[in-house]
């Protein structure tokens, strides 16, 4: 089953060296999980002051700057992994450096027939 383990932290949560540590890190758990065959994508997000939230009201795209929710902790990165269940997609959760900091948030991807496959 596919999990999308989305990474919260306050934006200041860390230093630059310490941001830096933490994406080694992350590239290392990347590449642990790749060769066990349950990595399928990564990537930090930049910071919340370049999102751009869109919401479409009676046919029209309102557009505003910054995200959408207004929160102490930010969505700053995600995995999306493989896992044979809940208790697996936890214990890789558990590896994530962001959790030490931060907090991950584990959800199930819905297979939708039709989609591209990668």
């Amino acid at each position: 089953m596919k999990y999308v383990l989305l990474i919260y932290l306050k934006e200041d949560a860390l230093s630059e060296t310490e941001r830096e540590q933490c994406y080694i890190e992350s590239a290392q758990l990347a590449q642990q999980l790749n060769s066990n065959g349950q990595y399928l994508a990564t990537a930090p997000l930049h910071s919340v002051a370049t999102a751009t939230s869109i919401r479409v009201r009676d046919g029209k795209p309102l557009i505003t700057d910054g995200p959408f929710a207004e929160t102490r902790e930010q969505l700053g990165g995600f995995f999306l992994i493989d896992a044979r269940d809940l208790d697996e997609a936890i214990a890789i959760a558990s590896q994530i450096p962001g959790a030490r900091v931060g907090t991950v948030e584990i959800r199930p991807v819905i297979e939708v027939a039709g989609l591209p496959q990668s």
